[in-house]
């Protein structure tokens, strides 16, 4: 057997000749795009029960049809091969039916009946409804949360397969469903095509030289003509994964030979691709692409990484959307997925007892709550930030600002983004407007706002946060933002809410003339003397700010912001206690030394509230943390060897 420390890459010729098949060849054999609509020619019966009703896909490997099966009345799907193609194409019909013949789990195409007549052989399976992650993520339409969510659905699948012998050795984007229906099967994404899957026989797994597969998804040693085991289809399930939180597979090359060089070799860390993802779900991932299978978790380990991240992800512009449901002909995925997440969960943490009446009851309300909840504050808090500017910043507005305020709020709890973006526009467009006259507020305005989609991009929930700070400067408490903006999930957030928060607290001292932490800079004319020009607004408002050491101040809170967020575990309240009452003293000091910086071109020589906000800040990351930890480290805790990989990784 090979050793982790003896096995090197091949060099490029020798690998191209091992693999002996271009990637066409590959692409090939994988499941053919499905294309709905094309009508049938006519009803055809097949096997005595099954009318073939429409075409949905054709490739190098048969015709797929759906059908309807008279005997039992339902939907199916039948997969035609003729005769006449070559006895590769009959070999695999017979090999996926022997593969599916074994499994019946919710997360896997259930096969019906394998049958033939003169012409044809047939494969009778499962008729999926929904639309395939390649054809998802192609669009846009999946959210970090959806593609945990599919991750965590595939590695139950191969769980179930791999314990009865079963290795895939197809897993990609194609191959795998998001269904349209999950009441219906009872599972999020299902696993299709096992056509080339490799079956335990009692030679065991392993077989070598049989090179079959997707080269851009295959793992190194699958590749190779090596031996294949249930690390193959780890590494096939993480590639597709990096893909979809990354926009790209990185072993695809431009040509065939392009991909052929690329397989084998270190891919980039998720991190260095996607630094907002939680470090666990990077260690994990990275850990299922090692090259050598040995590094490689197991599906049960990857699965309990993703759904313990899974809370952390973003679902911002995936399958909530009603949009992407209507477009791709899904159903209100969401809180069935999230239902079924939250019954797992609950047994897995007491699998002795089964829950009763009573409390599955009430796991649907707490699950809705879950989901609905933080939409709601987003709305509101958009709706808020609405009518304050159209009662406080211009003219009485020609439609009432409460229903202004209240249209805003339903926009942004449906399409947060879209929501939030439109409101800020309209807002901006009517201060600007003849009407109002009050272009020169509305320059302030945007530049208050034009930042925030580029700080916290795909958080579109979080877009109104920073309006907290100016509130709670007005009872001399700003610096206690920073806390609250440590609760953010991810590192980059925790930045882009401290720095937003700060630069809505200098835009509301600039629009109110109050002294909210340091007051406005030396220059800065009153509202009045600006509100009407935009040229005067650049020059007696924004100019002033921008050219002192202000700005300091918002680099300052997004960096503790993101230590605090960073430090505290959730583990030893006493430690995380003696870490936020550091960090407190640290925000006090801070200000400080900002204060004397300041000193000579802001009103105040101190921040209000210093010390009563950093404390109160500090008070609230901490509590939040310990009732509710974070995921962190929670690889190396239940997996120690992926601490020694990432020590490996790391060397020269």
């Amino acid at each position: 057997m090979t050793t982790p420390d003896s096995t090197a890459p091949p060099s490029d010729g020798a690998r191209r000749r091992r693999l002996g098949i271009a990637e066409e060849a590959r692409t090939a054999d994988a499941e053919p795009t499905v294309h709905l609509g094309e009508p049938s020619p006519g009803a055809r019966f097949v096997l005595g029960r099954y009318e073939l009703q429409e075409r949905l896909g054709a490739g190098g490997f048969g015709v797929v049809w759906r059908a309807f099966d008279k005997k039992l009345e339902r939907d199916v799907a039948v997969k035609v091969v003729p005769r006449e193609d070559s006895p590769g194409d009959r070999s695999r019909v017979t090999r996926e039916a022997l593969a599916a013949a074994r499994l019946n789990h919710p997360g896997i195409v259930a096969l019906y009946e394998l049958g033939s007549d003169d012409h044809d052989v047939y494969l009778v399976s499962e008729l999926v409804h929904g639309a395939t992650v390649e054809e998802l993520a192609r669009e846009g339409a999946l959210s970090d949360r959806d593609v945990a969510r599919i991750g965590h659905a595939l590695c139950e699948a191969l769980e179930h397969a791999h314990a009865r012998g079963v290795i895939h050795r197809d897993v990609k984007p194609g191959n795998v469903m998001v269904l349209a229906e999950p009441a219906a099967g009872a599972g999020f994404a299902k696993l299709t095509d096992f056509g080339i899957a490799h079956l335990a026989t009692g030679e065991g797994l392993t077989a070598t030289g049989d090179v079959m597969g997707t080269l851009a998804y295959m793992a190194p040693e699958q590749a190779e003509g090596r031996r294949v085991t249930e690390a193959c289809d780890v590494y096939s399930l993480a590639l597709t994964l990096y893909e979809a939180w990354t926009g790209s597979n990185p072993v695809r090359g431009q040509s065939p030979a392009a991909t052929v060089r690329n397989v084998g070799r270190p891919l980039p860390p998720l991190h260095s691709r996607r630094n907002d993802l939680p470090p666990a779900l990077g260690a994990v991932l990275d850990a299922a692409l090692d090259p050598d299978p040995l590094y490689r978790p197991a599906p049960a380990e990857l699965r309990v990484v993703l759904g313990d991240v899974e809370d952390a992800l973003s679902d911002e512009g995936g399958l909530v959307e009603p949009e992407t449901i209507e477009r791709f002909g899904l159903t209100a995925v969401r809180v069935r997925t999230r239902m079924r997440t939250l019954l797992h969960r609950g047994a897995a943490r007491a699998p002795a007892a089964a829950p009763d009446a009573h409390e599955l009851s009430e796991a649907q309300p707490r699950g809705l709550a879950a989901l609905v909840a933080p939409r709601l504050a987003a709305g509101a808090g958009a709706g808020m930030l609405v009518l304050a500017a159209l009662e406080g910043l211009g003219p009485a507005p020609p439609t009432s600002p409460a229903a202004a305020a209240g249209v805003t709020a339903l926009l942004v709890a449906l399409l947060p983004r879209i929501g939030w973006l439109a409101a800020a526009l309209g807002v901006c467009a009517w201060l600007a407007s003849p009407e109002a006259d009050r272009a020169g507020a509305a320059l302030v305005l945007a530049a208050a706002l034009a930042p925030v989609p580029l700080l916290l991009p795909r958080a579109g929930l979080l877009w109104s946060v920073p309006g907290l700070a100016p509130l709670l400067g007005t009872v001399a408490l700003a610096p206690m933002f920073v806390g609250i903006a440590a609760l953010a999930s991810t590192g980059f957030r925790r930045l882009g809410l401290g720095a937003a928060g700060f630069l809505w607290l200098a835009a509301a001292e600039v629009a109110t003339g109050r002294d909210l932490l340091f007051g406005v800079a030396d220059g800065t004319l009153e509202r009045g003397a600006w509100e009407a020009s935009m040229v005067d607004a650049a020059s007696d408002a924004l100019l002033p700010l921008v050219t002192s050491p202000a700005l300091a101040i918002a680099a300052v809170w997004a960096a503790f912001a993101a230590v605090l967020g960073f430090a505290t575990r959730g583990r030893w309240a006493a430690l995380d206690l003696l870490v936020g009452a550091a960090w407190a003293v640290g925000l006090v000091a801070a200000h400080g030394a900002l204060g004397d910086l300041l000193a000579v071109t802001t009103e105040l020589e101190d921040a209000r509230g210093a010390v009563a906000g950093a404390a109160l800040g500090a008070l609230v990351a901490v509590t939040a943390t310990l009732i509710d930890p974070p995921m962190r480290d929670s690889t190396r805790r239940r997996n120690p060897s992926l601490t020694a990989h990432r020590g490996k990784a790391a060397l020269p």
